[in-house]
């Protein structure tokens, strides 16, 4: 079977892509998820898995070819296609390409090769494929660590017309929800997944046919491509990591203590694939054990098929080095419950240093299940807390200029911007000034290495009407002043609560803010935002009586103070660093008032 690889959609104003390097070549085999190409957007630049397994028959593009969204850029033949095309030597396989696949292939086998789609009277849906074009629509990658999306809503059904970027459906993934717009104009001629289901990204869910298919698709659409749906939505059931090797999916995997669970995208001259970190991550294989994997992959990469072999080794306890390597594993005490168990394997022991003991409950007790947002929100909040050594410093500031300036200008604000002024963009600006001070806290931390951000991009939580957060991101905050950030901080929590952000505006954080004091509370610890490494807590400002000195004499007066806390990873920042820090923007806060700030 004949798949088309299309340029993919990366975010919703995206409609072109740069290809940077081709993994793969005319003739080469490739497993279904295995890296085929590198590409660029004006947004980021990220890898294109192989939607299917097959031989590479065309490459469509070359490197540094800017191609547009939905244009396909490769094909593969599938198992039933690929012997055909492996028959003939490799250059068979590139004569077809010129021309329209009906003239060209002279050779016998390539013409046989439609034969077997046309045949099969009852899936139909392929005949106006071979009448004219059709463009697959993928699931796209909506940012570098997704793996896959939930279909939210189908707005076109099979039969309708849609025009090029007019929205097809609605997706939802760990990063924000958005809506898919149609590559190209023309008929949808088939839907390969239901709504709810929840698709790998690179894999086809809709089939839309234009020029002269399209003309062919109304009168076999009702009928056909309601048959073919059922068939196609199966495959997404298949175990969610192995695409299809059942070994990894029954089991849970071995708990390793000790190592680096936040697999980055690459350590010195190892590169991990987004599919990689993701079964790395679910099967909880540490970053030094990923770094003892023999990599069969171009320039020593670890693939897929790699993984999953270290983690049958590690399941039976034949594992090399890696599993015992990281010495802590086997130090914890929760050794009663390994000792049941054969104690003869070293390896066997970490397995059940984390348990977690099953929830009791009965008839008085509600039992609701965690939406999709909640359970990826706590899969995050545990990872951070087992990558950084998490520590708070707390602080006090005297916030009275700013209730005043607020106060004072507030009404003309809302009525020059159309927004209501808020605490928020004060707080943004001090915590601005505090980093550009101390700039070794805007950091991560690479394996061995701190990557110090010469950009300052300020994440910010938001709450989301139901309950759950995100997290979106001003681009070089240090640029703007407090009316800029105020502009900002509306923008994108207007767009989150209405469900509106593109990609873009989740990624690339170096440091985080949240407002814990919004609904009362003095303050805070909250958890570090991976990859980040601060995070500061804003809590309820408050009149307090404090002391203060005037004209040599303490005197009781009332002010207006927050508590501020910092929560800093300390692998990388120290106490000294975090307080300097953290004193600049209560510094910062106490400086601003009617006469050194201009709304």
């Amino acid at each position: 079977m004949r798949i088309e690889v299309v340029m993919p959609k990366m975010g919703e104003s995206i409609q072109e892509g740069k290809i940077l390097k081709w993994l793969k070549k005319p003739g080469d085999k490739i497993e279904r998820d295995e890296i085929l190409l590198e590409i660029s957007t004006d947004k980021v630049d990220t890898e294109v898995p192989a939607p299917n397994a097959g031989v590479i028959t065309e490459l469509l593009a070359q490197e540094n070819d800017t191609v547009e969204v939905g244009k396909i850029i490769a094909v593969i033949e599938t198992e039933v296609g690929a012997a055909v095309v492996a028959a003939p030597a490799p250059a068979p396989v590139a004569a077809p390409a010129p021309a329209p696949v009906v003239a060209a292939p002279a050779p016998a086998p390539v013409v046989a090769a439609p034969a077997p789609v046309a045949a099969p009277a009852p899936v139909a849906a392929p005949a106006p494929v071979s009448g004219g074009t059709s463009i697959d629509v993928v699931m796209p990658k909506m940012g570098e660590s997704i793996q896959e999306g939930k279909i939210l809503k189908w707005l076109k059904k099979p039969g309708d017309k849609i025009e090029r970027d007019e929205i097809l459906l609605e997706i939802s993934t760990d990063k924000v929800d958005t809506e898919v717009p149609s590559p190209n104009a023309g008929i949808v001629a088939e839907l390969f997944a239901a709504e709810n289901d929840v698709v790998e990204v690179g894999k086809i869910i809709a089939r839309i046919a234009t020029g002269a298919s399209a003309a062919a698709a109304p009168a076999p659409a009702p009928t056909p491509v309601a048959a073919p749906a059922p068939a196609p939505v199966a495959p997404p059931a298949a175990p969610a990591y192995s695409n299809g090797a059942a070994a990894p999916a029954p089991a849970p995997a071995p708990v390793i203590v000790g190592g680096t669970a936040e697999i980055p995208r690459s350590t010195g001259k190892r590169f991990y694939s987004p599919l990689v970190r993701s079964i790395a991550e679910a099967e909880k294989v540490m970053l030094e054990e990923l770094e003892a994997i023999t990599g069969t992959g171009l320039e020593g990469r670890v693939t897929k098929n790699d993984l999953l072999g270290y983690i049958e080794l590690r399941k039976s306890g034949k594992a090399p080095a890696p599993v015992a390597a990281p010495a802590p594993a086997a130090v914890p005490a929760p050794a009663p419950a390994p000792v049941s168990a054969p104690a003869p394997v070293a390896a066997s022991a970490p397995a059940p240093v984390v348990v977690s003991s099953p929830a009791v409950y009965g008839d008085n007790d509600e039992v609701i299940p965690m939406d999709r947002m909640r359970q990826l929100i706590s899969d995050h909040m545990v990872r951070s807390k087992l990558t950084s050594p998490h520590v708070t410093s707390v602080a006090e500031a005297d916030v009275t200029g700013i209730v005043k300036l607020r106060d004072k200008v507030k009404a003309a604000f809302e009525k020059r911007e159309g927004f209501k002024l808020t605490f928020t963009p004060f707080f943004a600006k001090a915590a601005l000034d505090g980093i550009k001070a101390y700039p070794m806290v805007n950091v991560s931390v690479d394996g061995k290495n701190i990557i110090r951000h010469k950009r300052l991009n300020l994440s910010f939580a938001t709450a989301l009407d139901d309950g759950n957060l995100i997290v979106p991101v001003i681009k070089n905050a240090d640029a703007l002043n407090v009316t800029g950030l105020g502009r900002a901080v509306f923008d994108l929590s207007t767009r989150a609560r209405t469900k509106k952000l593109a990609p873009d505006d989740v990624q690339g954080g170096t440091f985080t803010i949240t407002n814990v004091g919004s609904f009362g509370s003095l303050f805070g610890t909250p958890v570090i935002n991976q990859p980040q490494t601060a995070i500061m807590g804003i809590g309820a400002i408050q009149k307090r009586p404090v002391v203060r000195e005037i004209d040599g004499q303490d005197v009781i007066v009332i002010r207006q103070m927050v508590y501020l806390s910092l929560t800093y990873d300390h692998r990388v920042i120290d106490g000294a660093l975090a307080t300097q820090c953290l004193a600049a923007i209560c510094k910062s806060l106490e400086k601003m008032n009617e006469q050194t700030i201009d709304l």
